[in-house]
């Protein structure tokens, strides 16, 4: 049943109490100034029953305590014994000072609840309108959206072929036992499998690593295990009932396990096992966590995990978009998707999106031009041949011609042959060929091409207008303006690394954009807590009741204590060579101050 905040604070609450101590300029502060309006327990109604069950923790408060979480960077076991112990927490959550909120297993159900009811976006749209509530982020109008990524190091464990397949068999049997009722060793071992329960299946196979051979006839018992418990697996799902949630882990343990085998085995000339030789681009290193990929964020860093994407206004600095990507995504793979995610999160019109030459592809500026938004990224840098390049003639699109460094000009064109897209779609490739009459003569021959080649030929691509308008914008004076404005996404994108979302929290892509999220969420509120939290930037020191009541009390405190420390030394008991009683009245009423 829903549980509500009581809306009437307590003279002790912790934001009432430890604020001062805290500090009023501290992001701890901030909540709690503003938790009431960043969300409301009424958004949350339907996760929970309306009429039968005991009232819950009030789901503002737990949202609080999951941006408290990835702000301090802590577990869930720390996140709730903070919320018991720490004063900053007591601040941002309102709790009294023997007040235990929720228990560890409380935060996981409700991040599960956001998860399974699509409300994971909800404290990211949240800091959004904060920002926008004290004027940091425009109320209307248009903006410009900087778009980056950054890779996110994923949470299973990397491991070889070896490892892999076992891993992969011990997947399957888990479900297998828990079809029947047994614990997995004992599974194991009634069906011979015990060597992949053990410590170490390549420490325990006992082999010489350095034979070949041995190699190759460990890898082919690992393969004849797995497609005999792929084999009891089909068998055991004749025995389930359709569609139930036995056979959906049953089929997802065997869905990996079968790619595992395809994707890093063949078999050999005489029909055995072999690793095979390259890396799939799909390619599953990790059993634990099937959607983590081998990814490359530049040609020397090379990662196991994700791809987080973003989009930064420009002016505000505001993270406005999330997503998370296969970690072998290419950068501009759904930056489409993202920048109509920025307008919509913000309710902005888009100026334009901003990328690095990685977006500035073909055909992602022909996606843009479909969807009718602007898009500013230089043109990839081309391959030095040691030849002209492409872009140092002159190609008109409009006239059919092209003109080369030795003002020789050229109207015939060929095709080269076909590209294919994305979609599968094939493209002719037209080209710019210059004769061997008018380039055999040419005193820039040998700048212009190869020896073995009887004239100078220009490729072009099907994106080629849109290359050519690139390369006249990144001339112009905008350019300039261009490369300051997309900064903002490289600052905001190291905002978050700092915030931990370099390392994946949870297993698979889903959990590990509610982390982005979260993650995006905080680092929006510092940013606007900063900027000057309710009232636009103008502090203004206040005394809440608590602390006018505890200056009212002070020199009664202060008496209080003396009271305290003067009995406990009239009581104390006599020692010959110290002063009596009396006189030690004496000497402690004689004190400063009394």
């Amino acid at each position: 049943m829903l549980g509500k905040r009581d809306p009437q604070g307590s003279l002790f609450d912790g934001d009432q109490v430890y604020v001062d101590h805290v500090g009023r300029r501290t992001f701890y502060a901030y909540l709690a100034a503003e938790r009431h309006r960043l969300f409301r327990d009424e958004d949350f109604a339907e996760l929970y029953n309306s009429r039968r069950g005991r009232p819950s923790v009030p789901p503002s408060t737990l949202c609080v305590a999951l941006l408290l979480q990835h702000y301090d960077r802590c577990s869930d076991q720390e996140a709730a014994e903070r919320a018991a112990f720490d004063q900053r927490w007591k601040v941002a959550l309102g709790t009294g000072e023997l007040e235990r909120p929720f228990v560890k297993s409380t935060l996981q159900l409700f991040r599960a609840q956001l998860l399974v009811h699509e409300k994971a976006r909800l404290p990211f749209e949240a800091s959004l309108a904060a920002a926008r509530r004290v004027g940091r982020l425009k109320a209307d109008g248009r903006m410009r959206a900087a778009l980056d990524t950054t890779m996110i190091l994923g949470r299973g464990a990397v491991k070889d072929t070896y490892n892999l397949i076992g891993d992969g068999i011990v997947s399957v049997m888990r479900e297998l036992a828990r079809q029947h009722h047994e614990p997995l060793e004992k599974w194991a071992g009634r069906h011979h499998f015990e060597r992949y329960v053990g410590s170490s299946l390549k420490g325990e196979a006992g082999i010489d690593w350095d034979d070949k051979e041995a190699r190759r006839q460990l890898l082919t018992e690992l393969v004849a295990d797995a497609e005999s418990m792929l084999d009891a697996a089909s068998l055991a799902r004749s025995r389930m009932l359709p569609g139930s949630r036995e056979e959906e882990r049953l089929l997802r343990a065997c869905e990996v396990l079968s790619q595992v085998l395809m994707q890093d085995l063949e078999r050999g000339e005489d029909g055995g096992a072999q690793i095979r030789k390259g890396t799939s681009g799909s390619r599953i290193c990790s059993v634990h966590d099937p959607e983590m990929r081998h990814g490359r964020k530049s040609a020397s860093v090379r990662f196991d995990g994700h791809k987080l994407a973003i989009a930064a206004d420009v002016e505000s600095q505001l993270v406005v978009a999330v997503d998370v990507l296969p970690g072998n995504a290419k950068d501009d793979e759904g930056s489409l998707e993202l920048a109509q995610q920025a307008a919509e999160s913000t309710g902005l019109e888009l100026d334009a999106a901003l990328g690095d030459c990685a977006y500035g592809t073909g055909p992602n500026r022909q996606l843009f031009e479909e969807a009718g938004l602007t898009l500013l990224a230089k043109v990839p840098a081309r391959a030095n041949t040691g030849y002209f390049s492409k872009d140092q003639f002159v190609i008109d699109l409009d006239q059919q011609s092209c003109r080369c460094p030795a003002d020789q000009v050229s109207t015939h064109i060929v095709n080269a042959g076909f590209e294919t897209g994305r979609h599968g779609q094939r493209r002719p490739l037209p080209m710019f060929k210059f004769s061997a009459r008018v380039c055999g003569p040419c005193p820039l021959r040998e700048k212009c091409f190869s020896p073995s080649e009887h004239g100078r030929s220009v490729r072009l691509n099907p994106y080629e207008a849109l290359h050519q308008r690139a390369r006249q914008w990144r001339a112009s004076s905008d350019f300039q303006t261009f490369r300051e404005q997309r900064q903002v996404v490289e600052h905001r994108l190291a905002r978050m690394v700092q915030l931990g979302v370099r390392q994946a929290r949870y297993f698979g892509r889903r959990k590990t954009l509610f982390q982005a999220l979260m993650v995006a969420a905080v680092a929006n509120l510092t940013l606007v807590a900063a900027f000057g939290g309710t009232n636009n930037g103008t502090h203004r020191p206040g005394r809440t009741p608590i602390s006018l009541l505890q200056a009212l009390l002070g020199p009664f405190r202060a008496a209080t204590n003396w009271c305290q420390e003067l009995f406990r030394t009239v009581s104390r008991p006599r020692t010959p060579g110290l002063p009596s009683e009396f006189t030690a009245l004496e000497m402690a009423l004689s004190r400063p101050g009394l």
